[in-house]
């Protein structure tokens, strides 16, 4: 079931400065942060839409460059705790049932 956040590892750190982040939690977005999107290209793992909600919904917060910068492991990682968040409670039970 999907809480309302989530902690991603990261196959591959961000180096910001002289910090190095390993971990990246996601929030779920309010539908304010949603704005400019359509659900369904974040469903399908759109990178440009990707782009757009991440550093709006990421602490620390991503800034554009870095998730451009991502892996793609990474971000499908990120991704699909996005669209685990967007996915109706029933449509994710039946989906662990099967």
């Amino acid at each position: 079931m999907s809480t309302k956040q989530s902690i991603v590892t990261l196959s591959t750190p961000i180096i910001r400065g002289e910090q190095s982040i390993s971990q990246i939690e996601v929030r779920h977005p309010k539908s304010g942060e949603l704005r400019g999107l359509a659900l369904a290209d974040l469903l399908r793992l759109e990178v440009d839409s990707l782009r757009k909600l991440l550093p709006r919904i990421t602490i620390p917060t991503l800034v554009d460059q870095e998730v451009s910068s991502l892996p793609p492991s990474d971000l499908v990682k990120l991704g699909m705790e996005v669209a685990s968040f967007l996915a109706p409670t029933e449509i994710l039970t039946e989906s662990l049932d099967a």
